[in-house]
């Protein structure tokens, strides 16, 4: 039988930072919240099978209604986050572990990055078969410091350093049970998937990205997309 892919879409956050009354992941762009574009394009994949959403407490019903509005089928369970992203991912895990295999794949998606790279997911999945975890990553074009004491200190070889990008994945028991074997305050510290892999030994294979890393950060990143989600992010799905 083949392995079950699995997304996690984090959505849980405030986004305190963009300083907005509405959470960025639910502003709405077009017509439809931010994360509804995410949400869209991975229903659509083939070889995508469930779907976690972690959603703002504060958002839970309407999550719900909102993902009416476009195909949402794959959507197998809507859970209030808020913990903070680590324990969130726990708590989607948790679900998960209710109807996954040892060796199915868990794709962690956030929707702070408003893209869906379909080749780029479908190589992190065979490099998770591989090598048990895989990430996108984004290339680096410009050249790249190192920086201490607010001082340039050396050029570090870009083709060595990728910013964090979505999805992070794994096979599913063994982030499984590094999540459930972490405390509390090791949750608090780290809040990537891939840091907390790192830290446990879990190698993990770089998939490079050619999509735009774009994360929703502050309010000029909101416009971006605003301006190339129709034209480019997901021009196909119009």
């Amino acid at each position: 039988m083949d392995n079950k892919n699995i997304v996690i879409l984090m959505m849980g956050g405030k986004g305190e930072r963009f300083k907005n009354e509405v959470p960025k992941q639910y502003i709405e762009i077009k017509g439809l919240p931010l994360y509804l574009y995410i949400l869209r394009k991975f229903n659509r994949m083939k070889n995508i099978d469930s779907i976690v959403i972690v959603t703002n407490p504060d958002y839970y019903e309407k999550t719900i209604e909102w993902n009416k509005l476009v195909e949402s089928d794959k959507v197998c369970k809507v859970i209030k986050g808020g913990q903070g992203r680590s324990k969130d991912v726990k708590s989607a895990l948790e679900v998960v572990s209710e109807f996954a295999a040892d060796d199915d794949i868990v794709l962690i998606h956030d929707a702070t990055h408003p893209y869906v790279d379909i080749e780029g997911t479908e190589k992190v999945i065979e490099a998770i078969k591989k090598y048990g975890g895989a990430t996108l990553g984004g290339k680096q074009y410009d050249t790249v410091y190192y920086a201490e004491d607010g001082m340039l200190n050396k050029v570090i070889d870009r083709n060595n350093v990728v910013s964090g990008a979505s999805p992070e994945g794994f096979k599913f028991k063994l982030i499984y049970d590094v999540y459930e074997k972490s405390s509390s305050e090791q949750l608090d510290k780290m809040t990537s998937a891939g840091a907390i892999a790192l830290a446990n030994n879990i190698k993990m294979a770089i998939i490079p990205t050619d999509i735009l890393n774009l994360k929703i950060t502050f309010p000029g990143d909101m416009e971006i997309f605003d301006n190339l989600a129709d034209t480019y992010f997901f021009k196909e799905d119009k």
